[in-house]
């Protein structure tokens, strides 16, 4: 496919993070494209990434001659797949002197071909189909193991550019879909999690269904509940896996409100994560404070995350949180470089110290707090409070004590912070999770 540049304002018809995904800007701010193998969008409900997918397959089909497969699991008929969708973008865009709509397919008066098919229902169909520019899989999480060994094969062109854009709602850990493209990192991968609240189009309807499932938390009769209508909200709306409430790392000890500074006398920690691939760059400010009966609790005052951050745009970043220049910064080892620049940029900065099972007994440190304090403007943090959980059994339903490797980034960031003080017990420890 090349490199192609849009001729349409990116901006009138994608939400920034989506846009983000496929394009950076080039001199005088024209949009260029990034080509990359997999492109990857997954979220909750209203997010517009179906709406986002498919308007910039027209776009780009009328800008280019493409062949455009649009493929999800089980397709019986075209009335099963995004091919009206499609047509709404058409007609929203005023496109309609590019593009031939008939009752089997879509055509560009360029030569473009949108082409729908059914993985799992049609796999003779797919496996007949050449010189595939870009595959559209809609409902991914839906996708077989064993459908997209047979479907990537498939998709591919002469030159060698063609791509796989895969748009999902997460459903469970284990399914196919997840564990390769969000729990799997490639460097031929752009990846971006997007919700209701990224969608500047957020529509009124699904406004009005949120509040709702909102309502259903606020009325819950007791705790268990109120958590499981939080999960389910979380799943519907957040784009978090479907769990048992009971799985939630952190359930019942996180309090989201508007607090002060403490009292000059108190310590302020500040721990750094570095983004990888597609996961974040964070930088969280904390203190700790001690009760009377030496109970302690957790206050997380303010937090910086990045996507996509070169090194020599981190200082930035850190600078966005107050007293970062002041207060010693604990972060991940695993990025010494990045470690040594940030020193050279007059951060006192040091690596934090890792050892087998120094998740497990971090983790155990933080629920030791008998209550945690996000203020109301660490967004990133209270999402990951909620959707920060445990792996469960997809059989049985049962938690287990194993932490999914995701919606971790600030918590990584405290727990860095806390270096040196968090005891090391190691992954031999037996540790208590549940029954709180």
């Amino acid at each position: 496919m090349g490199r192609p540049s849009i001729a349409a304002p990116t901006n009138e018809f994608l939400p920034p993070k989506m846009r983000d995904l496929f394009f950076r800007m080039g001199p005088g701010g024209v949009p260029v494209y990034i080509p990359s193998r997999y492109k990857v969008a997954y979220g909750g409900r209203g997010s517009s990434k179906s709406w986002s997918f498919a308007g910039l397959t027209v776009v780009l089909g009328m800008q280019h001659k493409l062949r455009i497969l649009c493929a999800r699991e089980f397709q019986t008929s075209i009335r099963d797949s995004i091919y009206k969708l499609i047509c709404d973008r058409i007609d929203q865009m005023n496109l309609h002197r590019y593009y031939q709509i008939q009752a089997q397919g879509i055509y560009g008066v360029n030569g473009t071909e949108f082409i729908f098919a059914g993985i799992k229902t049609d796999p003779l169909k797919i496996k007949s189909l050449e010189a595939i520019d870009i595959c559209l899989v809609e409902e991914a999480e839906r996708v077989s193991d064993q459908s997209w060994k047979y479907l990537i094969p498939t998709i591919r062109t002469k030159f060698g550019s063609s791509e796989i854009w895969v748009c999902f709602n997460p459903r469970d850990e284990e399914d196919p879909t997840y564990q390769r493209f969000v729990l799997h990192d490639r460097p031929d991968m752009r990846r971006v999690e997007i919700n209701w609240d990224d969608n500047p189009w957020f529509p009124g309807e699904l406004k009005a269904e949120r509040e709702n499932d909102l309502r259903r938390i606020d009325e819950a009769e007791d705790d268990d509940e109120r958590a499981q209508a939080q999960a389910d909200y979380d799943h519907v709306w957040e784009g978090a896996l479907q769990k048992n409430s009971n799985a939630s790392v952190f359930r019942r000890r996180v309090v989201v409100e508007s607090f002060g500074d403490p009292h000059e006398d108190v310590r302020i920690f500040f721990g750094a994560d570095w983004g990888f691939a597609n996961d974040p760059t964070a930088l969280i400010r904390f203190w700790v404070i001690e009760n009377a009966d030496n109970t302690q609790e957790l206050f997380i005052s303010h937090e910086a995350f990045g996507y996509g951050v070169e090194i020599d745009e981190t200082p930035q970043l850190f600078d966005s949180v107050p007293g970062s220049r002041a207060w010693p910064i604990h972060a991940d080892c695993a990025q010494p470089q990045v470690i040594s620049y940030m020193a050279r940029q007059s951060f006192n900065i040091t690596a934090a110290e890792k050892w087998p099972g120094s998740l497990e007994d971090g983790v155990r440190h933080l629920k030791g707090f008998v209550r945690i304090h996000i203020h109301e403007r660490c967004k990133h943090m209270q999402q990951e409070a909620r959707l920060y959980s445990y792996k469960v059994d997809r059989v049985t339903s049962e938690v287990l004590p194993i932490i999914l490797d995701a919606n971790n980034h600030g918590w990584d960031a405290v727990r860095y912070g806390l270096d040196g003080y968090i005891q090391k017990r190691g992954v031999s420890a037996q540790w208590e999770r549940l029954g709180e």
